[in-house]
């Protein structure tokens, strides 16, 4: 099976970076310290500090990995859905690398896929020297609001 290539356009222009972080204020985005660099339906990027992140042992948690991939795959396939629709995650994996102790790492979440119902992501995290920490998939529905 191959994977479809994302079309969908740009559905809303006038949602701003800064109204996305508004967004996230109060949420797990902001007490993750997920900090939105670039969001459209096609790629969404986004720091995350590993200090307040950790496992009891030190490394960044793989579930703060995981976090950060669906904050990033959730955020484009909602500007995929557009106004008057949302979107929810029906599918997360992710497969991770290598051990973070300490900096911050950074999310790419690239489409795979935006149709009509549903969008998906690939997520890269990589640690700062650009080495690939996790990789994840992300699948969303998009539904029409009631």
């Amino acid at each position: 099976m191959t994977d479809t290539p994302a079309t969908a356009t740009e559905p809303d222009p006038s949602t701003t970076l800064e109204q996305l972080r508004d967004a996230g204020r109060g949420t797990l985005i902001e007490r993750m310290a997920i900090e939105l660099t670039e969001a459209s339906a096609q790629r969404c990027c986004g720091t995350m500090d590993v200090e307040g992140n950790t496992q009891p042992y030190g490394l960044l948690h793989g579930g703060a990995s995981v976090v950060l991939a669906e904050t990033l795959g959730s955020i484009a396939a909602m500007l995929a859905a557009g106004p008057g629709r949302y979107a929810v995650g029906v599918d997360i994996n992710a497969t991770h690398h290598r051990s973070v102790r300490s900096g911050a790492v950074t999310g790419v979440a690239t489409a795979v896929h935006v149709g009509r119902t549903t969008a998906c992501y690939d997520v890269v995290i990589s640690d700062e020297q650009g080495r690939r920490v996790c990789t994840s998939r992300i699948t969303c529905a998009l539904r029409d609001e009631v």
